[in-house]
C-alpha cells in the first residue's frame, strides 16, 4: 500500500488561549509543535508539507520553514475565525492523491506516527491515556467507519486524535459544505459527512496543547514514550525509569542530552573516588549516577536530538564509570592477591556483559535484545550490578566486600557465557523461506 508523501497542516486558529502565539511555534520538550510533527511525518516517507495559516502568523511560519529547511508551502486564510473544515477545503489545489492531514496543535510521539501514518481515514483511540477526555473529540463507530463525532457524545467508541490519512476524494464533501454554509463549518462536520473509515492506534503517546498548563502534560508525555526500555534490566524497570522520567520531564528544557552526559558521568567519577573515603556514600552516589544516567537518552529521543555518537560515547563513558569505581573499591578493601584476581574478573565480566551485545550490533548491524529476547531476563545488566553494589556497600565489612567481588565475578561472566550461547544458536540456525 503506498504511503502518503504530502502532509497537510492546519494553523489557521489565532491560539487566543495561548497568548495569541502560533500553537505549531510552541515550543515542547525543547522543540516546536510544528517541527516535531514535520520531522517525524518525514521519517516516515512525508516529502511536502502544505501549511494553511492566516494572514498574521504566515511570516513566522515562513521564517520557521527557512530555518529548519523543509519543503513545505504556505495556504493563507483570510477568514480563520471560521471553522477548521474551511482551512482543509482551502488545501485542495494543493494536494493530490493520498494525504495527512494533522492539527498544529497536536503532539505525537514517534511509535504513534509511525503506526498512524499507515492507517486509513481518522486515527482513532480506543484507549487514550494522555488527554482530558471530557475535552476531547469522541468518535462513534458503525462498520468502521464514523457514525458521529463530537465532544458531547455521551456513548463513543474512540477519541479523534486528530491525525487523519485521506484523499482527494475529501474535497468533494467540503465543496458541499462550503455552498450549504458559507464556508463556515468544522472539521468534524467533514468527518461525519464523509463517513470515514477509522482505524484504531491505541494506547500511544499523543496529546493535544490549546493552554500553557497542557504543555507540562506534553512534555511529560513525550519524556515518558521515549524511554526505550527494551535493554532496561529489572531494577531500571521498576526503580530508575520511574525517577529519571520524571526528572527528564523538568529538564528537558532547560538541559542537552550532552550536558547531562558529562554530568552524570563526573558523578559517577566522584562516587569511585568515594570509595576511599567513604563506602556508603560512594555506593549511594553510584547508584544516584546510575538513575541519572538514563536522563540524557530520554531528553534527546524527546527532543529530538538523538545520534548515534551521542549513544555510543554514553557507553564509553559508562565503562569508565564502572572500572573505576571496582578498581578504586579494591584498592581500598582487598590485601589477599586471591581476592585481587576476583576482583579483576568481576570488573572485566562487567566490562564484556556490555562489549558481547554491542559487538553483536557491530558484527550483524542488528539490536542483540530484539533479535534474542530471552537476553532481556538474564540477570547482571549494569542496572541490577550497580543496585547490587550500593547494598553491600551500605554496611562495609570485609566479609560483606568479598562477597559482592565474588558475585559481581560469577554473575557478570555467566551472562556473558549464556550471552554467548543463545547468540550462537540464532545465528546458526537454518533460515526459513
Amino acid at each position: 500500500m503506498a504511503m502518503p508523501e504530502t502532509a497537510v497542516i492546519l494553523a489557521a486558529g489565532l491560539g487566543t488561549r495561548m497568548g495569541g502565539r502560533p500553537k505549531g511555534l510552541v515550543r515542547v520538550a525543547g522543540r516546536e509543535i510544528l517541527y516535531r510533527t514535520m520531522t517525524l511525518l518525514k521519517r516516515n516517507g512525508v516529502e511536502r508539507f502544505v501549511i494553511v495559516t492566516n494572514e498574521r502568523y504566515a511570516p513566522l511560519y515562513k521564517k520557521f520553514i527557512e530555518r529548519h529547511g523543509f519543503t513545505a508551502e504556505l495556504v493563507i486564510n483570510p477568514e480563520p475565525e471560521k471553522g477548521n473544515g474551511h482551512s482543509l477545503h482551502l488545501a485542495e489545489e494543493k494536494v493530490s492523491g493520498k494525504f495527512v492531514l494533522v492539527m498544529s496543535d497536536h503532539v505525537y510521539s514517534e511509535a504513534f506516527v509511525e503506526k498512524a501514518i499507515g492507517g486509513n481515514g481518522l486515527i482513532g483511540d480506543r484507549r487514550p491515556g494522555w488527554i482530558d477526555i471530557s475535552e476531547a473529540t469522541k468518535v462513534k463507530v458503525r462498520n468502521n467507519r464514523v457514525e458521529r463525532i463530537g465532544k458531547s457524545l455521551k456513548k463513543w467508541d474512540a477519541v479523534d486524535t486528530g491525525f487523519f490519512v485521506l484523499d482527494e476524494g475529501i474535497f468533494n464533501v467540503t465543496e458541499e459544505l462550503e455552498r450549504e454554509k458559507n464556508g463556515d463549518y468544522s472539521l468534524s462536520e467533514v468527518v461525519e459527512r464523509a463517513k470515514l473509515p477509522v482505524t484504531f492506534v491505541d494506547g500511544l503517546g499523543w496529546t493535544d496543547v490549546d493552554t500553557p498548563e497542557e504543555i507540562k502534560r506534553a512534555r511529560r508525555m513525550l519524556v515518558k514514550t521515549a524511554v526505550k526500555g527494551i535493554g532496561d534490566g529489572f531494577v531500571s524497570r521498576h526503580l530508575n525509569r520511574k525517577i529519571s522520567t520524571e526528572i527528564s520531564a523538568f529538564l528537558v528544557d532547560k538541559v542537552t542530552p550532552n550536558e547531562m552526559t558529562a554530568f552524570t558521568f563526573a558523578l559517577g567519577i566522584l562516587s569511585a573516588l568515594l570509595t576511599l573515603v567513604s563506602l556508603p556514600l560512594a555506593g549511594i552516589l553510584y547508584q544516584l549516577s546510575s538513575i541519572l544516567d538514563g536522563i540524557d537518552g530520554e531528553i534527546a529521543r524527546a527532543s529530538l536530538r538523538t545520534s548515534r555518537l551521542g549513544g555510543y560515547i554514553d557507553s564509553i563513558l559508562d565503562r569508565y564509570v564502572d572500572g573505576s569505581f571496582l578498581a578504586l573499591l579494591a584498592y581500598s578493601t582487598l590485601r589477599e592477591p586471591l581476592w585481587y584476581l576476583v576482583a579483576l574478573l568481576a570488573l572485566l565480566g562487567s566490562v564484556m556483559v556490555s562489549y558481547s551485545t554491542e559487538r553483536f550490533k557491530g558484527a550483524f548491524c542488528r539490536d542483540a535484545y530484539s533479535e534474542v529476547p530471552v537476553l532481556r531476563k538474564l540477570p547482571g545488566k549494569r542496572d541490577e550490578r550497580v543496585f547490587l553494589t550500593m547494598l553491600f556497600l551500605l554496611y562495609p565489612v570485609s566479609v560483606s566486600i568479598k562477597a559482592l567481588f565474588a558475585l559481581l565475578a560469577v554473575l557478570t561472566n555467566l551472562r556473558v557465557a549464556l550471552t554467548l550461547y543463545f547468540i550462537s544458536r540464532k545465528v546458526s540456525q537454518p533460515k526459513t523461506i
